[in-house]
């Protein structure tokens, strides 16, 4: 085939070492194991404690951790896109940074934001630059140190996040594999129910704004997961009828870790057995734009060449979609 697509050829993974179980945040608010589990499916997360650290320093691990298992030269880098809802900074390009620190030398870097769907869309953009033929090596990060914007009092928000991140390399591929379809959505009357007040430039930071705590998520959880659970379960279903594909075709949904009910909520209306949708929601939580780069780095062996994933996400603004890839490689 002549045709050039976009494939994931290698995959990175890096979480912090604490853990904060459920048993922790017993401790600390009005909660118990059972009923965040019962309400979310998450166990634990994990939370980077060392100070003077941000989402780069999760970043530059997983890339690393990406280079070290496939001996991959950074200078071979094209371009470098981080996905990421939590910079380390406004204004200084996180990305860029990261790049100049795994040693992509030769690589232009930028920023992507889209809440929970920052590394699906990343995705796309990453796929149409393989597939304009300019570039042959992009890297795509998601990582969210997600603990940094938490306010751990607020038993609705608190209980859902953490920290991680993960990175996948996408390469041109003349056999029909990677990236096939991508239905991508947003809607900006999300903007009033999963969100940061201050801190931008509507509301700058000051004393007022600090000691409000305007510069923690707020989110009204009832709204957000009704949008999500026909969001994500609406596109699921549509780029698999438009790719003529069903629940004994696809191999693996690959869906953003929000929580366990929308994720089952949106297999089922895929008809998917239990067994093909990837879920690691108990052990991280919701790491954001570093949700699914953990899954496929978690499953990586159990993924076999030409299998089908469909991925799919939720995020606020609100940012949802859904990409059909086929799997490249076969993990030795």
């Amino acid at each position: 085939m002549n045709t050039i697509t976009a494939a994931i050829t290698a995959v990175g993974a890096y979480v912090p070492d604490y853990v904060l179980s459920n048993e922790v945040l017993e401790t600390m608010i009005d909660t118990t194991d059972e009923w965040i589990t019962t309400r979310t499916g998450i166990k634990e997360r994990r939370i980077l404690k060392e100070k003077g650290k941000g989402s780069s320093y999760l970043a530059i691990k997983a890339a690393q951790n990406l280079i070290d298992k496939t001996g991959l030269d950074p200078k071979t880098i094209d371009l470098v896109i981080l996905a990421s809802a939590t910079p380390d900074m406004p204004v200084a390009s996180t990305g860029v940074y990261v790049a100049s620190q795994i040693g992509a030398t030769n690589a232009y870097a930028y920023d992507l934001q889209a809440a929970c769907s920052s590394f699906l869309y990343g995705m796309s953009n990453a796929a149409a630059y393989i597939q304009s033929g300019r570039y042959k090596k992009v890297l795509l990060i998601g990582a969210d140190k997600m603990s940094s914007i938490i306010d751990y009092t607020d038993r609705a928000t608190c209980i859902i996040f953490g920290d991680g991140a993960g990175a996948v390399l996408f390469e041109p591929n003349h056999e029909g594999l990677g990236l096939q379809d991508e239905i991508l959505k947003s809607d900006g009357i999300g903007r009033d129910y999963l969100k940061i007040d201050a801190g931008g430039s509507i509301l700058p930071a000051s004393k007022e704004t600090v000691e409000n705590g305007l510069h923690t998520v707020f989110q009204d959880g009832k709204t957000v997961f009704k949008y999500a659970v026909s969001g994500m379960a609406d596109v699921s279903e549509q780029i698999m009828e438009r790719n003529g594909l069903t629940g004994d075709s696809v191999n693996w949904l690959v869906a953003h870790q929000a929580n366990k009910r929308i994720i089952d909520a949106t297999a089922q209306r895929m008809n998917l057995d239990e067994e093909k949708v990837l879920i690691n929601i108990h052990r991280y939580g919701n790491t954001t734009s570093g949700t699914l780069p953990l899954l496929l780095s978690d499953f990586e062996k159990q993924l076999k060449k030409g299998d089908n994933l469909i991925f799919a996400s939720f995020g606020g603004g609100f940012t949802w979609g859904s990409i059909y890839l086929k799997w490249a490689y076969d993990t030795k």
